[in-house]
């Protein structure tokens, strides 16, 4: 499995424009955010812990699991986090056609009220993004700077934390996953990312309109 734990600038210049991937800051500020939820298991895990440090974040959700599972769905927004769009069913936005893709976000938007969008595996076309950008409500695209790597099964939570230790700073939007694959990593690291941002004088915030 490849990936990179960082975005830099050369890979940003392969992606459509007007993506967001930080949010440079003066201030000790990290974004922390969640993709695939919500799960019935995880994501109440990951709002245990964000209410323990006084951390807010922002939650990618699938369509179908808002469907699913609605109560979790209202308790992230009850607790002051913010919600974006990640599609009805996670689909790969270079491997679906375009209009199925863009279908399956406006399928995600009637249980999903967000400007925000995140494409699943980071994945998407210029045509597409454009339309998203330029409709009559506009998504923010979010991207990220920093990977957790939580999703890799071959990553204690120990290396997932140092991801996020030694790349994060000042805007710096990370990404973790609350699902049942990512769990056995996410609930450490997540833990020790909190604890150890919070001790260096850091706030986390959730992306704001």
């Amino acid at each position: 499995m490849f990936y990179l734990v960082t975005s830099p600038g050369w890979m940003r210049m392969l992606y459509p424009s007007g993506l967001i991937w930080d949010l440079p800051s003066r201030e000790k500020v990290l974004y922390l955010t969640f993709d695939d939820g919500p799960h019935p298991v995880a994501t109440p895990i990951v709002l245990d812990l964000l209410k323990a440090f006084d951390a807010k974040a922002t939650f990618f959700c699938i369509g179908n699991n808002v469907l699913k599972h609605p109560e979790i769905y209202k308790r992230i927004l009850m607790e002051g986090h913010r919600v974006g769009n990640h599609t009805q069913d996670h689909c790969n936005g270079w491997k679906t056609p375009d209009q199925l893709w863009l279908n399956s976000i406006q399928q995600a938007a009637a249980s999903i009220d967000s400007d925000l969008f995140r494409p699943p595996y980071g994945r998407l076309k210029r045509f597409p993004a454009k339309v998203l950008q330029q409709s009559n409500r506009p998504f923010k695209i979010i991207m990220w700077d920093v990977l957790s790597a939580d999703f890799d099964l071959s990553k204690t939570d120990d290396q997932c934390f140092q991801n996020v230790r030694k790349h994060a700073r000042n805007g710096s939007i990370v990404v973790f996953h609350d699902s049942e694959k990512a769990l056995p990593r996410m609930e450490e690291s997540l833990k020790k990312t909190l604890q150890y941002f919070t001790g260096k004088g850091y706030r986390f915030s959730s992306i704001a309109k």
